[in-house]
C-alpha cells in the first residue's frame, strides 16, 4: 500500500491561503444508520479516521448534525491535536431522528453551534465553517450576517455555503468572502454545472458531495464499466478520477467508516484518465 497517497490528487488553497490536498475525507458515514447515533463498529470508525492522515489526506469535512455531534467527537478522539490536518465543519441543520434534517438559520442558533463545534473539535478557531443550508424561514441576510460575525470574532477563519445557487453565492459574498461551496455533484448529477463554473472563475473551492455516485453507469457493459476494466479499477474509482479531472477547484470528500473502502478511494488518485475516456464518461454522464 506504499503507493497510496492522496497528495497525488494535487492541492488547492481555500480562501487563497489554506492549502489542502484536493482529495479529502467526508466524515458523515462514521456515525450510525441514518447518520444518527454511534457507529455500528466504533473501533473500525476510529481506525478509519486514524488512517486518513497516514494516506496523505489533510482535509476532513464534517458537521455538527452528523450524529448529531458524534462525528465531531470521534474526529477529536482519533486525531486531536490535528497537526496540519484541516477540519472543516458545518452548522444550520438540526436533527430529530435518523435521516431527518431540518434547517434552522436563526442567527443566535448558528453562532451557538459554531461555538459548540469549536469546543467539540478542541480547536481555538475553526479553519472552515460552512452554512449547511440557507433556512428559507429566516431572512438570508440575517444568516449571512451571523457568519460574518463569526469571522470577525475569530471563531472561524474561512466560511462556505452548501446547496446554493450562483445568485445565493453572490448575495452571501456581500457579507463575507465565500471560500467554498458544497453542492451535490458527480458523474451523473450535473445540476450544479453553473455553480462549478462560477467557483472556477472566482477561485472558490467546490466540494462535491456524493462524488462517487454513478447511477446506471455502474452497470456491466456501460462506458464506465468498460473503462474501469481497462484500468483494473472499481467503477467508483473511475468516477472519482473523473471528478478530480473535471476541475482544478474540485475537492471531493468521499466518506466511509471502513479502512478498506478508504484505501480504495485513495487508490483512485493513481488513475490517469485519457482525454478520450474523460470525454466519453462526460457524455454518458450527461445523458
Amino acid at each position: 500500500m506504499s503507493d497510496l497517497n492522496a497528495a497525488k490528487s494535487g492541492t488547492f488553497k481555500i480562501g487563497g491561503e489554506l492549502q489542502v490536498t484536493r482529495l479529502g475525507f467526508g466524515a458523515m458515514r462514521i456515525t450510525g444508520k441514518g447518520i444518527w447515533g454511534e457507529p455500528a463498529d466504533r473501533h473500525e470508525a476510529l481506525r478509519t479516521l486514524k488512517r486518513v492522515p497516514e494516506l496523505g489526506i489533510d482535509f476532513i469535512d464534517t458537521a455538527d448534525s452528523y450524529g448529531p455531534d458524534v462525528s465531531e467527537e470521534l474526529i477529536r478522539e482519533a486525531l486531536h491535536p490535528y497537526g496540519k490536518t484541516v477540519i472543516a465543519t458545518k452548522g444550520g441543520l438540526t436533527r430529530t431522528g435518523p435521516d431527518r434534517w431540518i434547517p434552522v438559520g436563526r442567527p443566535e442558533y448558528l453562532i451557538q453551534q459554531a461555538h459548540k463545534s469549536l469546543r467539540q473539535l478542541g480547536v481555538d478557531r475553526i479553519d472552515l465553517w460552512q452554512l449547511h443550508r440557507i433556512d428559507p424561514k429566516v431572512p438570508a441576510a440575517e444568516q449571512f450576517d451571523a457568519v460574518k460575525s463569526l469571522i470577525d470574532a475569530g471563531i472561524i477563519r474561512f466560511a462556505g455555503l452548501s446547496e446554493v445557487s450562483v445568485a445565493q453565492i453572490e448575495e452571501a459574498s456581500k457579507y463575507f468572502p465565500v471560500a467554498t461551496v458544497q453542492n451535490q455533484y458527480n458523474l451523473v448529477d450535473r445540476k450544479s454545472e453553473a455553480v462549478l463554473a462560477y467557483c472556477e472563475k472566482h477561485d472558490i473551492g467546490f466540494i462535491p458531495w456524493h462524488p462517487l455516485a454513478a447511477g446506471n453507469l455502474a452497470k456491466p457493459g456501460s462506458v464506465l464499466d468498460t473503462i474501469a476494466h481497462k484500468h483494473n479499477a472499481a467503477p467508483s474509482q473511475i468516477a472519482l478520477a473523473w471528478v478530480l479531472k473535471r476541475s482544478p477547484v474540485m475537492l471531493p470528500i468521499p466518506g466511509t467508516s471502513k479502512v478498506k473502502h478508504l484505501e480504495e478511494n485513495v487508490a483512485g488518485v493513481n488513475i490517469d484518465l485519457s482525454e478520450e475516456d474523460f470525454a466519453a464518461l462526460d457524455a454518458a454522464g450527461r445523458v
